[in-house]
């Protein structure tokens, strides 16, 4: 007979376990702690069933299982998007896909499979929408002609595992993980137990078909994946949906990536036919930019792609006792850091201003060398002086005022060769005659800032 299945809630930070939620450890005192997790009522502990179940593993040199025949990859259809993944989907791989939502996630998930489909079968399942409802997004993206591709609705967790197992699909796509349950569980779907137990199911499933799964993840309003930790660790390959759902470009990049690297992104729009990739996003990025005052022009690293971005800044005086900082596509906690270098190693006062920063085409930047460029807008608003129309800027700042060196240098003055700029304002260890170098920070503004 089966044991009982229930539920306790475990506190994350000391341990103790409770019979039902509360907002408050009642042991250790941590607050929003307890994870809900799934126990078995049987007799015996755990490890007691356990001991002497287990066989020895057959085992296999590492020559003998290279000699194996190689693992196949899934073409997307869209380069930019197999080079993210590594070369596409792999056999038996479990890809999760998370982004805020109407950001393009199921557009172009719907897109992918119908490239697939015209060579492989394809199993579309969604836990949100109707058939009727998927079938209507795949005709409007030209994909509703496909015989290979079948769809379904369906919440049980069960009973899509069971169809990914026996129906021989080469790629299924789960829309979404949050939205599928276990019978067994009595949760709520999207609960941690649900997505931990749920996602199981499904990978254990994709692992013994040999069927490359896409699970689509939410985000929280904060950013992150929606649910558990170790969702993210169950599944091979993680991408992330970057980008404002309202307009500019949509970036995907890895966040892991077991058969491939992370650092590589992919740059989107979207258009009436869909997420198209954009060619040049560097000339996109800059063909409206106006050269005036708190205007600098970085050149950046996306992944492994060199990219010029705009960097805009607004400097007023504040109304107010306390100045505000908002930053937009740049880390706020580093922008303040910029502002107390500014102040303390060169004579502008920003104590009393507002400042704004803006990376154009809604991109969110991680790069350490947009320092100088970000302190160069500032500092062009502030004293209403602009750069020279044909200069780029990268550099990272430390809090001595110093220009510190930048990674992959050379495919960043490559790109800003390649779109016309004349020279660049950059670290002074960089040594090229493309570079005009600076060693710190206040020599760039009193020499190029005009």
């Amino acid at each position: 007979m089966m044991a009982k299945v229930r539920s306790q809630f475990v506190c994350q930070q000391c341990g103790a376990s409770f019979s039902k939620w509360a907002g408050r450890c009642e042991n250790c005192g941590e607050w929003n702690s307890l994870v809900e997790q799934v126990v078995s009522s049987g007799g015996s502990s755990v490890v007691d069933k356990s001991a002497g179940r287990g066989k020895a593993l057959k085992t296999s040199s590492i020559r003998e299982a290279a000699s194996e025949s190689g693992l196949e990859r899934l073409s997307t259809g869209i380069d930019d998007l197999d080079t993210v993944l590594g070369g596409g989907f792999l056999v038996g791989g479990v890809v999760l896909v998370a982004g805020q939502p109407g950001i393009g996630k199921s557009t172009l998930l719907a897109q992918v499979a119908a490239h697939i489909a015209k060579s492989k079968s394809v199993l579309y399942v969604s836990g949100e929408e109707s058939v009727s409802q998927v079938k209507l997004r795949a005709k409007r993206l030209g994909a509703a002609d496909s015989e290979k591709m079948q769809l379904a609705s369906s919440n049980s967790a069960e009973d899509i595992a069971a169809s990914i197992q026996q129906g021989g699909y080469d790629l299924a796509i789960v829309d979404s993980v949050q939205t599928i349950s276990l019978s067994e569980i009595s949760s709520a779907p999207g609960s941690v137990s649900q997505i931990t137990n749920s996602s199981n199911v499904i990978i254990r499933a994709a692992k013994a078909s040999g069927t490359a799964v896409i699970l689509v993840g939410h985000v929280t309003k904060e950013g992150s994946i929606a649910g558990p930790k170790i969702l993210e660790h169950l599944v091979d390959v993680v991408l992330n949906f970057e980008g404002d759902r309202y307009g500019g470009f949509r970036v995907v990049r890895a966040q892991k990536n077991r058969y491939g690297s992370t650092n590589e992104a992919a740059i989107f729009e979207m258009d009436e036919q869909g997420l198209r990739i954009v060619k040049n996003p560097s000339a996109e990025l800059l063909a409206e930019r106006q050269n005036l005052d708190g205007s600098i022009v970085l050149a950046t690293m996306e992944g492994a792609r060199p990219l010029l971005v705009e960097i805009q800044a607004l400097v007023n005086p504040t109304n107010f006792g306390y100045p505000k900082r908002t930053a937009s596509g740049f880390d706020l906690n580093r922008l303040n850091l910029l502002v107390a270098v500014l102040e303390k190693r060169t004579k502008l006062k920003l104590a009393d201003k507002d400042i704004y920063v803006n990376v154009v085409g809604g991109l969110k930047l991680n790069d350490p060398a947009a320092d100088l460029a970000v302190a160069m807008a500032i500092a062009s608003a502030s004293a209403g002086r602009s750069l020279d129309e044909g200069a780029v800027v990268f550099g990272e700042i430390g809090l001595g005022g110093e220009v510190r060196s930048a990674t992959n240098w050379q495919a960043r003055i490559k790109e800003a060769k390649k779109l016309g700029f004349t020279y660049a304002i950059a670290p002074k260890v960089h040594k090229d005659k493309f570079i005009k170098g600076v060693s710190d920070m206040r020599q760039a503004l009193i020499d190029y800032l005009q």
